[in-house]
């Protein structure tokens, strides 16, 4: 299968999507199920996995009853509140749906940049292997080595990376952000994934080129084996189409060969998920 593993849904307000500002005008509306599949079926694209947009567990719910009844999509990354006491209960509720695959929570948010180090946090975060469930890293280039603080706590834990952790595209900055990530990439339990990265770049304006020695970092860092596609629909669409940021990255795995291309385009994700092809 061919997996777009990071897109959202949403049915747009202001109250529960207040990080969309006037600038990202393009987003304040809802984004659905029918209009996703249509851009998967415009690339070739079998599936998604959908992630979380809101910290709730309505959301985790909403976003399986689509799954339920849309079959591209092939996992939910949810939301639980792991600080809470809370958590094992909504686990306990949440890993019943076969399609349950992941937790996330926007860390890059937080204005403790070591909240992920918090006890009721560890305590929430080892719960999840007991349920084999990947726990997704939504972090900027400055959370990177709390981060390997993190990872290294917790070296059977599967973590996923969003997002190439943000780094800063348009301006061309990479030294640390380049050191940081090669530091995590050497513990085996972390994947990552080739998204959001259009949204760094200049908005509208970016060149293929922009990304290539950001790419390059973290095809090194993790090889094939530990890299998926996503495109970050619809954020993506505040600087480029669909099409566009996900040939980014087909594009510029043209020159491998066909089984290095297969991993990167799905079969990663597929075994990464535990993905079924229902």
């Amino acid at each position: 299968m061919k997996i777009d593993a990071h897109q959202h849904f949403w049915k747009f307000n202001t109250t529960e999507y207040a990080w969309i500002s006037d600038k990202m005008k393009v987003l304040k509306r809802d984004f659905l199920p029918d209009e996703m599949l249509q851009e998967l079926h415009g690339i070739g694209f079998d599936g998604s996995i959908a992630v979380q947009a809101r910290q709730k567990p309505e959301e985790t719910r909403w976003l399986l009853d689509i799954a339920a009844g849309n079959e591209f999509v092939k996992g939910v990354v949810g939301w639980i509140d792991l600080c809470s006491d809370e958590c094992g209960n909504q686990l306990n509720e949440f890993v019943t749906h076969s399609k349950f695959v992941g937790v996330r929570h926007v860390l890059q948010d937080e204005s403790d940049e070591r909240f992920m180090l918090r006890e009721s946090f560890i305590r929430g975060l080892s719960i999840l292997g007991k349920y084999d469930i990947v726990y997704e890293l939504l972090i900027l280039p400055d959370h990177l080595r709390i981060a390997e603080e993190l990872v290294m706590k917790f070296p059977e834990q599967k973590f996923v990376l969003d997002h190439i952790a943000k780094p800063m595209i348009k301006s061309g900055v990479i030294s640390q952000w380049k050191e940081d990530i090669c530091r995590l990439a050497r513990h085996p339990n972390v994947n990552c994934k080739l998204s959001g990265m259009v949204t760094e770049a200049s908005w509208g304006r970016w060149k293929k080129e922009d990304f290539l020695p950001y790419l390059n970092v973290v095809m090194d860092a993790f090889g094939t084996s530990r890299l998926m596609i996503g495109s970050d629909w619809p954020v993506c669409t505040v600087s480029s189409s669909y099409n566009k940021a996900m040939n980014l990255v087909i594009d510029y795995l043209a020159s491998l060969n066909q089984a290095e291309r297969d991993l990167v385009l799905g079969l990663n994700a597929v075994r990464t998920y535990k993905l079924q092809n229902q």
